[in-house]
């Protein structure tokens, strides 16, 4: 779409820590939203420093002290007008830092990665903003996976990495949770300790910061023990919605709830697409109905800001 057919892009932040699953998200949003249509940032790309150089300073990528806070502002903020940029690039695979990267507005960014609400000049720059926060048994399992497979350590150094940042994570990390609208926690079902992927439950924390759907006839439609809508008390003790979806819910109702959501944003419904697909351990694709579900509500929140700035 031309620069002209919108005023300004509409701005999703997505943050969690190291291997939450930010980029699984993000990738079916962005396939839901039209990939054609949407600009993918990763945060990793303002590192200051190269992998060896933090490695010899004592510091960590998520210490923000290891990041260019003030670029990442700067073009958070040109992004919101608009406006392109010459955006960083972070190779992971090499821990260095590579040619610059232009990046032109698109009608949806989405901005994922570590330190993404640390600013008030930041977090003033989205519309929506989720924090993803799995078990943590979990998510250690996930960065082991991604860690050996796609950017070569050994178990030993990824364990050694977690070791060596269990301070970071909740100095810098932890805190910028309270400032999400929705707060995504994928967990392992009661008695499936090796589970980490299609049959994960999980729950959506929903605060009243969003205008969000009525999802009473979704819940409706599920079975009891395979979609939950309760009222309980965030850690900040203020009401809060709690949906849960179980991932023992069957292909058939899962369609049934897909179609639902999909009725709900009919503005997108020419951009319908398959979506909760990931890389297993086995390097296999494969569809998860809980991570379909919450990717299909996440972009819902897009286009229904979306609305009011540029058309469908």
């Amino acid at each position: 779409m031309p620069l002209k057919r919108f005023d300004r892009p509409i701005i999703l932040g997505m943050v969690g820590d190291s291997a939450s699953g930010k980029t699984t998200l993000a990738t079916g949003v962005a396939r839901i939203l039209g990939e054609d249509r949407v600009a993918t940032i990763c945060t990793d790309d303002y590192h200051r420093y190269a992998r060896q150089e933090r490695a010899k300073n004592g510091l960590s990528a998520l210490d923000p002290r290891s990041n260019y806070m003030d670029i990442m502002e700067q073009h958070l903020a040109l992004l919101n007008q608009g406006k392109p940029i010459l955006k960083p690039v972070y190779s992971h695979e090499a821990g260095t830092l590579v040619a610059p990267e232009y990046v032109a507005p698109k009608p949806y960014i989405i901005v994922e990665g570590l330190l993404g609400y640390t600013t008030r000049a930041m977090r003033d720059c989205y519309d929506v903003k989720i924090y993803v926060e799995p078990d943590e048994d979990l998510r250690v399992d996930w960065k082991i996976q991604r860690d050996t497979a796609r950017r070569g350590y050994t178990r030993e150094q990824v364990l050694a990495s977690l070791e060596k940042r269990k301070a970071d994570s909740p100095a810098y990390i932890h805190p910028q949770r309270v400032f999400a609208d929705i707060v995504i926690q994928f967990k392992r079902p009661d008695g499936q300790s090796q589970e980490r992927g299609r049959h994960l439950d999980v729950r959506h924390i929903l605060r009243p910061t969003l205008p969000h759907p009525n999802l009473a006839p979704l819940v409706d439609a599920g079975a009891k023990n395979e979609l939950s809508l309760d009222l309980a008390r965030d850690h900040d003790g203020k009401p809060v919605d709690v949906l849960g979806i179980s991932g023992a819910i069957t292909d058939q109702r899962a369609a049934a709830l897909e179609n639902l959501l999909w009725d709900l944003i009919p503005e997108a419904s020419h951009l319908r697409a398959n979506v909760g697909e990931f890389t297993d351990a086995e390097n296999q694709q494969v569809v998860s109905h809980p991570l379909a579900l919450t990717q299909l509500l996440i972009a819902y929140h897009m286009v229904k800001a979306a609305l009011g700035i540029h058309a469908i």
